[in-house]
């Protein structure tokens, strides 16, 4: 049996080489009044401005067990992630949440409190997650995911886990977990380089 190929995306890169306005050139350059570089064009006079991407996901629970979906794309293809996703113009982080657990585990749930957010300033990243009670056992994972399936504390994959936002987030679950309170947690996690 061949293993299923993993589903690719390859978002625009961040600095575009031409203005999305009227096409001219972008010079890179603090414009009057600023305090760092942004991308200009000097033909129109557009500033685009470039800012952080928020991941928003969530932490479901059905019966003492958390949701986890394996990932169907890369980066991390075949590791274990809790649903999350770029957030969509729109809609709220609670509606993105929503959304990407359901896009990506097929799970329907009740959305709780916010429970971690967490500034990856090296990658010009936020990722938000919610606590969420899952109302039914039922899983129908999308195309983003190879499975989805609900783990006991003592079966997390911790070694298979796709990205450390995750493991931190599910760290705080468990231990807040024992302790009988839930956040939120705010922290940074920096490069590891």
């Amino acid at each position: 049996m061949t293993a299923k190929s993993p589903i690719e995306y390859f978002p625009a890169p961040r600095r575009s080489r031409f203005c999305s306005q009227c096409g001219s050139p972008i010079n890179r350059r603090v414009p009057e009044g600023d305090n760092r570089e942004r991308d200009i064009c000097d033909h129109c006079g557009a500033i685009h401005y470039q800012n952080p991407r928020l991941v928003v996901g969530t932490v479901p629970v059905w019966e003492n067990r958390v949701l986890l979906c394996r990932r169907a794309i890369e980066p991390r293809y075949n590791t274990w992630t809790l649903p999350a996703g770029f957030m969509e113009l729109g809609e709220s982080t609670a509606q993105g949440a929503a959304r990407e657990t359901l896009e990506e585990a097929g799970a329907h749930i009740q959305l709780g409190e916010l429970y971690t957010m967490i500034d990856l300033p090296q990658i010009d990243q936020v990722h938000v997650f919610y606590l969420a009670q899952a109302v039914s056992p039922d899983l129908d994972p999308g195309p983003e995911s190879l499975e989805a399936r609900y783990y006991e504390e003592s079966e997390i994959p911790w070694d298979d886990l796709a990205f450390r936002t995750v493991a931190t987030t599910l760290r705080h679950y468990f231990e807040d977990r024992k302790l009988g309170v839930f956040g939120p947690h705010h922290y940074t996690l920096e490069s590891h380089r």
